[in-house]
């Protein structure tokens, strides 16, 4: 029966490279917990010669281990945002001038940000009008009249 699942320090040492490998195509930090546990298990399996029922416990309670650690370790080096409107476009165009493309009328109309027309509500104005993005509802900025 043990020629069923030959395992060794280089069986774990190859599942190690591997998920090392398949780390660098997933994001975030998942896998790489994962081929540490078996690059120790490579280790205990050398340096102890385990049955592979014993190998497969350790990589278990390694993985385990390593996972809770380095979300941990990860966890305290967290770095907070320095930009307020990181990931959200549209909070980072308060303050910006657009033109006016479609008239507003009633309140409702579109404005021009750099190569995309949005929808914009505020004052009246005339298509060609310049005015100042003051807040943002959703996706419909809130401008008023420049000048």
């Amino acid at each position: 029966m043990n020629w069923l699942l030959p395992l060794g320090p280089w069986t774990w040492l190859v599942a190690a490279v591997v998920l090392a490998g398949i780390e660098t195509l997933l994001p975030g930090a998942s896998m790489i917990w994962l081929a540490a546990a078996a690059g120790l298990t490579a280790l205990l399996s050398w340096l102890l010669h385990p049955a592979w029922e014993w190998q497969v416990v350790h990589f278990v309670l390694l993985s385990v281990a390593a996972v809770l650690l380095g979300r941990e370790w990860l966890g305290r080096r967290a770095v907070p945002a320095t930009d307020a409107g990181l990931n959200r476009r549209a909070d980072r165009m308060i303050g910006t001038l657009v033109t006016v493309v479609e008239p507003i009328v009633a309140g409702c109309g579109r404005v021009q940000v750099g190569d995309s027309p949005w929808p914009a509500i505020g004052p009246d104005m005339a298509a060609g009008a310049r005015a100042r993005v003051v807040s943002v509802d959703g996706t419909t900025l809130v401008v008023e009249r420049v000048g």
